[in-house]
C-alpha cells in the first residue's frame, strides 16, 4: 500500500487538539477545501482505499490580557478653580461629618463586648427629636448576662426605645415587662463577631450614601448656574465626583479596619 503525507503549514499554526476523519470518494480526492487561517491540514492518501486523512490544527488565541482595575481615569482637582465656582469648605465639611459619624458609630456602638456605656448612647427618635438613651431611662447592669432599663420616667418612650436598641447594630434583643426592658447581653461567639461585622457594613453604606447624597446636591446645584460654560460646569461636576471618591475611600478603609478588629483577622 502506496501512503504519503504531506502538512500543510500557515504562519499561525499551533498544538494538535482533535483528528478529524472524512471518507471522500474517489473524484474528490484531489479536492482540498480551503481551510480557514488559524488551521492546518495534514494529507495522507491510502489509494487503495480511496480516503483521506485530515489531521485538524486549531489555532488557539493567545491568552487574554487580565483585567484592568475598574475605575475611571484620576481626574485634577483644582481647589483655586472649585471655590471660584462652589463653596468647597462646606462640601468637604459635610462630606467629612458623615465620616466621623461612621468612626463614632463604630466607637460606641460595635464593641465586641456590650456595656452600659455603649448602651447609654444609643439615639432614640421621640416627638421629632433625637434624644440618647440616658436621657429617657435608667440603665444599670443586673449580673454579666443582663442590662436593664428602667424606662418608670418616660413610659411613652418605650416602643422608641425598643425599637432604637433593635436597631442600633449591636445585636441585642430587648425584652420588655412593665416600663422595664431587660437586654440579654450577647456571647463573644464567631457568630456575634460576624453579626457585628455585617452591621458595620450597613453602617459604612449609610455613610457612603451620605457622601454621596452631599455630592448630587452640589451636582445639582451647579447645573443650575447659567452663567457657566458647559465645559466649566462638567469639570467642576468631575471634581465634585473626585472629592466625593476621597472620603468613600477614607470610609471603606475604617470599614475593613473594623471587620478585622471584629473578625479578629490580622
Amino acid at each position: 500500500m502506496f501512503t504519503f503525507r504531506t502538512l500543510f503549514r500557515s504562519a499561525n499554526c499551533g498544538i494538535i487538539t482533535n483528528r478529524t476523519y472524512f471518507t471522500v470518494t474517489k473524484c474528490c480526492q484531489n479536492y482540498i477545501k480551503p481551510s480557514p487561517l488559524n488551521q492546518v491540514f495534514t494529507e495522507e492518501r491510502n489509494f487503495t482505499k480511496n480516503e483521506i486523512l485530515y489531521t485538524s490544527v486549531r489555532q488557539y488565541a493567545k491568552s487574554k490580557d487580565k483585567k484592568k482595575e475598574k475605575g475611571k481615569a484620576k481626574v485634577a482637582i483644582n481647589e483655586s478653580q472649585l471655590s471660584e465656582v462652589i463653596n468647597l469648605e462646606s462640601l468637604k465639611t459635610h462630606m467629612q461629618k458623615a465620616v466621623e459619624t461612621l468612626k463614632d458609630e463604630y466607637t460606641k456602638h460595635l464593641s465586641v463586648r456590650t456595656n452600659a456605656g455603649s448602651i447609654e448612647s444609643i439615639p432614640v427618635e421621640l416627638d421629632g427629636k433625637t434624644h440618647t438613651l440616658q436621657e429617657l431611662a435608667q440603665i444599670v447592669r443586673k449580673n454579666p448576662k443582663t442590662m436593664v432599663v428602667n424606662m418608670s420616667v418616660f413610659p411613652q418612650a418605650i416602643p422608641a426605645a425598643l425599637k432604637a436598641i433593635e436597631k442600633s447594630g449591636m445585636n441585642l434583643n430587648p425584652q420588655q415587662d412593665g416600663t422595664t426592658l431587660y437586654i440579654p447581653v450577647p456571647k463573644v461567639t464567631t457568630e456575634h463577631r460576624e453579626n457585628l461585622a455585617k452591621n458595620a457594613k450597613a453602617l459604612f453604606i449609610k455613610c457612603r450614601d451620605a457622601v454621596k447624597d452631599v455630592q448630587n446636591k452640589q451636582i445639582k446645584s451647579l447645573k443650575k448656574k447659567d452663567k457657566l460654560s458647559e465645559d466649566l460646569v462638567k469639570n467642576c461636576e468631575q471634581q465634585v465626583v473626585a472629592i466625593a471618591n476621597t472620603y468613600v475611600t477614607e470610609a471603606e478603609k475604617i470599614l475593613e479596619s473594623k471587620q478585622k478588629e471584629l473578625l479578629m483577622k490580622n
